[in-house]
């Protein structure tokens, strides 16, 4: 059985215009090759497995041929090129700076660039992964490349130029690969398959393009397992099924359904891909990245854009027509906050259901007992509103049925309005009309009648006029006085018991009064001459706000301190008095400033204030 050899080294380019994705820097070193202006150091730079060491190998192959043809390629034929083939040519060396990346590596290489060629014009030397030298070796490496042989030429190779010492990157000729399109990986695993007789699915390989992102050798070997996995029948379900993606079906249909606000058949879809083994999460960063898609592909401008095969990309271009451009926007902010919060989530699954629920519902129209701007913009809306009938309000009661209708307090109103006016009304008679004994007897038979019955109304609500008065004349509650109920007790108390004291009463205050209490909260009160405490506040604003709650506070603290003697008294504060606010970091700059043993264990243990 002959070894066998993977495709990414089997179908590995021998010559420039094999290379694929890289026209314009082939054309460039072929240009190069036929005029001779040659550099002495070359960086070839750009993602993993787009060509960058095997133009290296073709490109030095070509300088030291002794025939090349008219367009810049090697002849193969001459000794040079078949030493080179053949893996035995002393004119061309290769270093792994990955893991040749000492002082002692690097000086062992500029020792052979001082002996010339025996055999060709150039010694090349190509060193891979470049960026994994030390600075040490960068350093001694320096000096041989401001000033190299006449007969050397490096060639640098580098997936990160970032991390290349600006010194070297100035002495050299930059060439930044670029990545494989999805429609040239298409083409090149098309003619590989047809030279293996293998069978397959255009769209099978456009998924194996897609998930190699842009390295043709990353998609040589995805190819091989999906080779090895459909025995020599590459179809679409096996290459999903086999390299685990997700079927892109599942994200237009989530779309699709979104739009028509079909929540439940979202977590029918949603339920289905979490039983075949995919991730929520996953399913929603791909979501997200489906959305990006469909948004690009509204506009003829960002179609382009696009690293899809043009199936796909029409397939986007369809479904980007009915998708409101808001839709889109706000569904990718949704999925971005879902995406921060999955981590720290304790339910994923229900935080994934959400932000489902949320896109789904971004076209419903708004209930109608929410206003559009309400106070929960996050509120979900109801679900199954469509299903429930509408229930038509029933109209209002006219006339005496309408009082039936109103709450008990609007018909308390009602009523206490309606006997005022009646009594204001019907009691004086009209000056215009003549009015005999009679009429006056029967009139105020009728007043009395009514008044009476106005009378009972009142009785009914539990009401009278000295009532009503009382009501009115009521102090409100922040500024009734409040009683001191233990004026006999007399327990000490200390500033700590009046500060944790106070602070107990804000903490009460929160649920009714929660401004009022974070005011409080940051008044500290002092103890002046016992039991007599002070408060000095920081403006008139805040004073205005507390005064009428002086006799409150008084009262409070006399009861949780057990001292019924304590004096309460409020005062603005003078300039130097006042202190401006500290934020945690500075509150934590002077926590250790004041106590040196802090500042030691922080030093010791590392801690950072997070």
């Amino acid at each position: 059985m002959d070894n066998y050899i993977v495709s990414a080294r089997k179908y590995r380019p021998m010559t420039f215009d094999s290379v694929v994705g890289q026209k314009a820097l082939t054309t460039t070193l072929k240009n190069a090759v036929k005029s001779g202006k040659l550099a002495h150091a070359y960086l070839f730079c750009g993602p993993r497995g787009v060509g960058k060491t095997t133009c290296a190998r073709i490109f030095a192959k070509a300088i030291n041929c002794e025939n090349p043809t008219a367009d810049g390629e090697a002849c193969n034929e001459c000794e040079s090129c078949k030493a080179f083939n053949e893996g035995r040519s002393f004119n061309i060396f290769e270093l792994d700076a990955a893991s040749n990346n000492s002082v002692e590596n690097i000086r062992s290489l500029m020792e052979q660039t001082r002996i010339p060629p025996q055999v060709g014009r150039y010694k090349v030397f190509i060193i891979d992964e470049v960026h994994m030298l030390s600075t040490a070796a960068f350093n001694a490496f320096l000096k041989t490349l401001e000033e190299p042989p006449a007969h050397v030429i490096f060639i640098l190779c580098t997936t990160e130029k970032n991390k290349v010492l600006p010194t070297i990157l100035s002495r050299c000729q930059i060439y930044d690969f670029e990545r494989m399109t999805v429609p040239n990986t298409v083409e090149h695993l098309k003619m590989v398959a047809q030279k293996e007789g293998i069978k397959y699915e255009e769209q099978a390989l456009e998924v194996i393009a897609e998930k190699a992102d842009g390295g043709m050798r990353d998609a040589l070997s995805i190819f091989d397992q999906a080779a090895s996995f459909s025995q020599g029948d590459i179809t679409y379900q096996k290459v999903i099924e086999d390299l685990n993606v997700l079927d892109a079906d599942n994200y237009f249909n989530i779309i699709d359904l979104a739009l028509a606000n079909k929540v439940a058949d979202i977590m029918v879809l949603l339920n289905n891909v979490v039983n075949k083994g995919f991730d929520a999460g996953n399913l929603i960063n791909g979501l997200a990245s489906h959305v990006r898609n469909v948004l690009m592909a509204k506009d003829p401008q960002t179609l382009p854009l696009l690293e899809i095969s043009d199936r796909q990309r029409q397939r986007y271009h369809e479904q980007a027509k009915k998708c409101p451009a808001n839709f889109l926007y706000k569904a990718l902010q949704i999925m971005n906050r879902c995406d921060v919060e999955y981590r720290q989530s304790s339910n994923k699954r229900l935080l994934v259901e959400l932000t489902l629920i949320e896109i789904a519902q971004i076209t419903q129209p708004d209930d109608k007992d929410v206003p559009a701007a309400g106070r929960s913009p996050r509120r979900l809306k109801s679900l199954f509103k469509l299903l429930v009938p509408n229930k038509q309000p029933k109209p209002a009661a006219q006339v005496a049925g309408a009082a039936s209708s109103l709450s008990p307090r609007a018909s308390q109103r009602q009523h206490t309005e309606g006997a005022v006016a009646g009594a204001s009304t019907e009691s004086v008679p009209s000056s215009s009309t003549p009015v005999s004994d009679k009429q006056d007897s029967a009139t105020s038979k009728i007043q009395h009648s009514k008044l009476k019955t106005q009378h009972l109304n009142f009785g009914s609500l539990g009401l009278s006029f000295d009532n009503l008065l009382k009501e009115k004349n009521k102090k409100p509650e922040y500024v009734q006085d409040y009683e001191i109920t233990n004026k006999d007790e007399k327990t000490k108390f200390s500033q700590a018991d009046l500060e944790r004291e106070w602070r107990a009463m804000c903490v009460r205050m929160e649920n009714s009064a929660p401004g009022q209490a974070q005011r409080l909260k940051n008044i500290h009160p002092v103890i002046t001459q016992y039991p007599d405490i002070e408060i000095a506040v920081d403006n008139k604003i805040l004073l205005d706000e507390i005064k009428p709650i002086q006799r409150r506070l008084r009262a409070t603290m006399a009861k949780y301190l057990h001292n019924g003697n304590i004096q309460f008294s409020i005062r603005l504060a003078r300039q130097e008095e006042i202190k401006p606010m500290l934020t945690p970091l500075e509150n934590y700059e002077q926590m250790k400033k004041d106590n040196p043993a802090i500042n030691s264990l922080v030093e010791q243990l590392g801690l950072e204030l997070a």
